[in-house]
């Protein structure tokens, strides 16, 4: 069966709304620097509730996922390639900072896309 750009498109939009459980090493902010033709990721640290949430160790507030918050990153990574960064991040940082396996498949998921956007120009928007 061949498979078409919308139907691809449906099925990673489909999968990007399922239920994941938060990586209690943190998260990243992925965004790009066209002008040093960099892709950066920001690592924040978070602690995760008994609901599931994400809280800010210094506040116990619940981080919301839509809305901008102010918060100072533990660490901030960059490079010019997908896997110089996955190298980065995952083999030259200890301790590791991605404890969860499906993050980690995120996240090289989303290197790919950054680098992908940086080559061809295209507006990068992390999933």
């Amino acid at each position: 069966m061949d498979l078409i750009v919308e139907d691809l498109a449906a099925i990673d939009d489909k999968l990007s709304q399922r239920h994941i459980d938060l990586d209690p090493g943190g998260y990243f902010i992925i965004y790009l620097d066209r002008e040093a033709g960099l892709i950066y990721a920001k690592h924040f640290t978070n602690v995760i509730d008994d609901r599931g949430l994400a809280v800010d160790p210094e506040t116990g507030k619940v981080i919301p996922a839509r809305a901008k918050v102010e918060r100072t990153h533990t660490t901030v990574f960059s490079a010019r390639t997908a896997k110089e960064l996955c190298v980065k991040v995952f083999e030259q940082t200890q301790p590791t900072l991605v404890t969860k396996l499906d993050h980690a498949a995120y996240l090289g998921r989303e290197f790919v896309r950054a680098e992908v956007a940086l080559v061809t120009g295209q507006e990068y928007v992390q999933d």
